[in-house]
């Protein structure tokens, strides 16, 4: 894993060179992630286009946030793809009054789900809630003619599901996937300061201490753990939503050394 420094974006890094199970390692300039990429300049986006080679930018922001947001500038480079796979539940048009309640109940949801760790809860939730936008995700990731970069708003908990599955199905050691899903942590005052410039995100991110923003190593184990637990592991889950054998081998095919 390598963090990359950039001028608008600040929680960026590569998944190459991940140990796996079986000795192996993740290849380098296949798989990114980052947060919230609306602030990319021009230095950056011919850093990611040019020198990395992306070619995907897989999106996990609800329709809510990109209406808000607006363009990117990755959008508009020629040969990169925008795929859009929101993993939260979309509100639609729903009102502030019907919203708040949805939310309690989400909440509540999430906690009924798995009492240990509210934040497993909700992370096992997008698989229980949005199995179609998951699998979609990963079936992008894997069918990128070059880098995929996923990204949602702070770039640690949507993105760090989604990567998280994808590194499995790499067979990436469940230890080196947490150690990637905690590294936000060393840059969490950065991106809460990116965010809180953003209409979209300040109130949440400035409303809680820095602390409540933590990624913590024990709610992603604990997320690996239910995989096994509650779906039989990551591949049996993705077979019972419409992720066919052969997309599994291609997903795994492109993360992996040869």
């Amino acid at each position: 894993m390598t963090w990359i420094d950039l001028e608008g974006a600040v929680n960026v890094r590569d998944l190459g060179g991940l140990p796996t199970v079986d000795g192996g390692s993740t290849v380098p300039g296949r798989l990114l992630r980052s947060e919230n990429l609306q602030e990319l300049s021009q230095a950056d986006v011919d850093r990611l286009v040019k020198d990395i080679g992306v070619t995907m930018v897989v999106d996990l922001r609800t329709t809510g946030e990109l209406e808000v947001e607006g363009p990117a500038p990755l959008d508009a480079v020629p040969g990169v793809r925008h795929v859009h796979h929101p993993v939260l539940p979309e509100l639609g048009s729903a009102t502030q009054a019907v919203s708040e309640a949805l939310l309690v109940t989400k909440i509540e949801n999430d906690r009924a789900r798995y009492p240990d760790d509210i934040t497993t809860g909700h992370y096992l939730g997008y698989l229980e809630e949005r199995p179609e936008e998951v699998t979609g995700a990963l079936r992008d990731i894997a069918t990128a003619e070059g880098a995929a970069i996923v990204h949602c708003a702070a770039g640690k908990d949507r993105t760090g599901v989604i990567v998280a599955m994808a590194l499995t199905a790499a067979g990436v050691e469940p230890d080196a996937i947490v150690a990637d899903y905690v590294a936000s942590a060393d840059r969490i005052e950065a991106i809460i300061e990116r965010l809180s410039r953003s209409k979209t995100y300040a109130d949440d991110v400035t409303s809680r201490p820095v602390k409540a923003h933590l990624p913590r190593a024990e709610t992603m184990r604990a997320f690996l753990e239910q995989l096994d637990v509650r779906y039989g592991g990551l591949p049996r889950w993705l077979a019972a939503n419409g992720f066919a054998d052969d997309e599994f081998s291609m997903l795994r095919d492109k993360l992996r050394q040869p």
